[in-house]
C-alpha cells in the first residue's frame, strides 16, 4: 500500500498512482523500466531518446520511460511520436483502431484557499504539483506521414571505449580515476573512481557504470546541488541511486550506447521508496533528466543535438 498519497483532484484517476503502480510491478518482475531490451528481437527499435516528429524534442523525465515501455512492448520500429492533431496537420492520420500512450506534463496551480490564506498570513503561498495526461502515437501508427519522420539514426558502432563518451567525460570536468575494483563518487573530494573496461565481463557495460557514477557527481553543490549526504542504505541514498541510474539510462540513449549491464543490486530499496512515495518515480526521471542534460550539455557542439533539451521539454515534476 502506498503512504504520502498525492491525489490530482477529486474524481480524476491519480496519475501519480498509475505510473508509480507500473514501474513497481516492472521492479517486481525483475524488469528495470530504464533498461530495455536494446538490440534484441524483442525491440525492435534502436536505442534512442523518445522524440517528437513534429517539434523534433526530447521527450524527458518519466515520458521516456512510459514510451521505451511501450516501444518494446508493441514492437514499434522507432522512437518518434505525434499527437492526433500532429498527425493531421503533417498530412497524415493516425490509422483507425490504433492506441495511443498516455504520457504526462507537470505543472502546479494554487489553490484560491491558498491564495486567501497567504494574503491573510503574509506568507507565500504554496502551489500544488499536479500531473495533465495526453496521447501520443508513435509515428508507424500513422499514415501518410513524411517518410523522414521515421527515419531513426543507427547507434555508432561500440568500441573498448567510446570516444564520445570518454571525450564527454574529460569536458565535464570532473576528476575521473580508472583504476581498482569497485566503481564510486567520492562527494567529500569531488571525484569519480572505476574500474576499467577490461574488468567488466562485456566492455560495453563500463560506460553506463561511468555514466552513473558521473551522474552523481552532477549533483555536487558546484554543479546542480542534490542532496548526497545520505548515508548508505538510507532512504534518500536509495533515492539518489535511483537518479545516477536512470540518468546512466538517458545518457547512454542520447549516445547511443547499448550496455548489457543490469545494475539490479539496489531493486529492493528502490521498490521500498516508489512504495511509500507515489511521486519518487516521477521526481527521480525528472532529477535523471536534468542531470543527463547537464552531463550531455559538454558535448562538442557538432554532437549538442544528440542530448539536448532532455529536460526542457515538460516542466520539472515535483
Amino acid at each position: 500500500m502506498l503512504k504520502h498519497r498525492h491525489e490530482d483532484g477529486p474524481g480524476r484517476a491519480n496519475l501519480y498512482d498509475e505510473i508509480t503502480a507500473k514501474i513497481i510491478s516492472e521492479l517486481e518482475a525483475g524488469r528495470l523500466p530504464w533498461v530495455q531490451p536494446w538490440g534484441t528481437t524483442k525491440a525492435k527499435a534502436p536505442l534512442a531518446l523518445p522524440r517528437n516528429a513534429a517539434t523534433g524534442r526530447a521527450y524527458s523525465g518519466i515520458n521516456i520511460l512510459i514510451l521505451w515501455g511501450a516501444v518494446v512492448q508493441h514492437g514499434f520500429p522507432g522512437q518518434t511520436w505525434l499527437t492526433f492533431r500532429q498527425a493531421l496537420a503533417l498530412g497524415g492520420n493516425v490509422r483507425r483502431g490504433e492506441r495511443g500512450v498516455t504520457v504526462v506534463y507537470a505543472d502546479r496551480f494554487v489553490p484560491d484557499d491558498e491564495k486567501r490564506r497567504a494574503r491573510e498570513t503574509g506568507e507565500d503561498a504554496q502551489a500544488i504539483p499536479f500531473l495533465k495526461r495526453f496521447t501520443v502515437f508513435n509515428t508507424a501508427q500513422c499514415d501518410g506521414l513524411p517518410a523522414s519522420l521515421a527515419v531513426d539514426v543507427p547507434p555508432p558502432e561500440p568500441g573498448l571505449i567510446e570516444p564520445r563518451v570518454e571525450a564527454l567525460i574529460q569536458a565535464t570536468g570532473v576528476e575521473f580515476r580508472i583504476g581498482g575494483d569497485r566503481a564510486f563518487y567520492d562527494p567529500a573530494e569531488d571525484y569519480v573512481r572505476v574500474p576499467p573496461p577490461q574488468a567488466y565481463y562485456e566492455p560495453i557495460d563500463w560506460h553506463r557504470t561511468a555514466l552513473h557514477e558521473i551522474g552523481h557527481a552532477s549533483g555536487h553543490p558546484s554543479r546542480l546541488n542534490r542532496d548526497l549526504t545520505s548515508s548508505f542504505g538510507s532512504k534518500k541514498y536509495a533515492f539518489e541511486e535511483l537518479v545516477a541510474e536512470i540518468n546512466a539510462a538517458f545518457c547512454c540513449a542520447a549516445l547511443g550506447v547499448v550496455p548489457t549491464v543490469r545494475h539490479a543490486d539496489y531493486i529492493g530499496s528502490w521498490l521500498n521508496v516508489l512504495r511509500e512515495d507515489n511521486r519518487a518515480i516521477v521526481r527521480a526521471a525528472s532529477l535523471a533528466s536534468k542531470a543527463a542534460d547537464y552531463i550531455l550539455g559538454f558535448l562538442p557542439q557538432a554532437d549538442s543535438s544528440a542530448g539536448s533539451d532532455i529536460a526542457d521539454a515538460a516542466k520539472e515534476a515535483a
